[in-house]
């Protein structure tokens, strides 16, 4: 199989039938072999109905957080991309071609940078958009010589095969920070392209807790750096 979506899921049974529905539309656009696959994290709500509903593959991550349902569904992707986004429609699947076409020239990660495409207000909390993510992402430019603007992005393309090889520790939100520092210190090649970020669609509190994950993300930085 080509390509993978991978999708983790926590209760989103609010926003899920239309992020898969729209995935569906641009794999159409696309024409490859493909897959839709999400990985419940735990949900009590409808998810899991609905995914099977739409047609969508569904594995299940019995141990909570981001990071851990991100693993499991990289580790048991058919396809040999991988797209990952989020269920909250802040992300738009539109961009599959893109992420598509970059990881055909053989990049290892494709990152989005939500900072360089349009950003709807009210999409990123004043604390995440001028202070938590852009300092996280200097950090992460300064100690391991990348030029990555968007360290906490979400969206992203990923050579299955290569990204399933290296060891990963975290389990949570700061999964995001350490996929990039262990794809640079095994010299794979990253990319970063513009994307537009959106407002969450969901009715409830993101699962995201900005002191303790941001916490966890620089931990995670200073931690990677020590081994060096």
């Amino acid at each position: 199989m080509e390509l993978t979506i991978l999708l983790p899921c926590l209760n989103e049974e609010k926003t899920l039938a239309n992020v898969i529905n729209e995935i569906k539309e641009e794999l159409n656009k696309l024409n490859v072999s493909s897959e839709i696959l999400v990985v419940d994290n735990g949900s009590s709500d409808n998810s899991v109905k609905i995914a099977k509903s739409l047609k969508a593959r569904v594995i299940k991550e019995k141990e909570r957080g981001y990071g851990k349902a991100l693993q499991t569904g990289i580790n048991k992707a058919k396809g040999k991309y991988i797209i990952m986004g989020d269920c909250d429609q802040s992300y738009s699947f539109k961009y599959i071609n893109l992420f598509y076409q970059e990881l055909k020239k053989g990049t290892d990660l494709v990152i989005g940078n939500r900072f360089l495409g349009k950003m709807e207000k009210g999409a990123m909390p004043f604390s995440h958009k001028y202070i938590g993510t852009p300092f996280i992402s200097f950090l992460g430019r300064k100690l391991y010589k990348i030029s990555i603007g968007d360290f906490n992005c979400g969206l992203r393309g990923l050579n299955q095969e290569n990204i399933s090889k290296l060891e990963f520790t975290t389990t949570g939100m700061e999964f995001a920070s350490e996929m990039i520092i262990k794809v640079r210190k095994a010299n794979l090649t990253i990319e970063e392209v513009p994307i537009d970020f959106y407002k969450d669609h969901r009715d409830r509190k993101p699962h995201l807790r900005a002191i303790r994950d941001g916490l966890r993300h620089l931990q995670i930085i200073f931690r990677e750096f020590g081994k060096r």
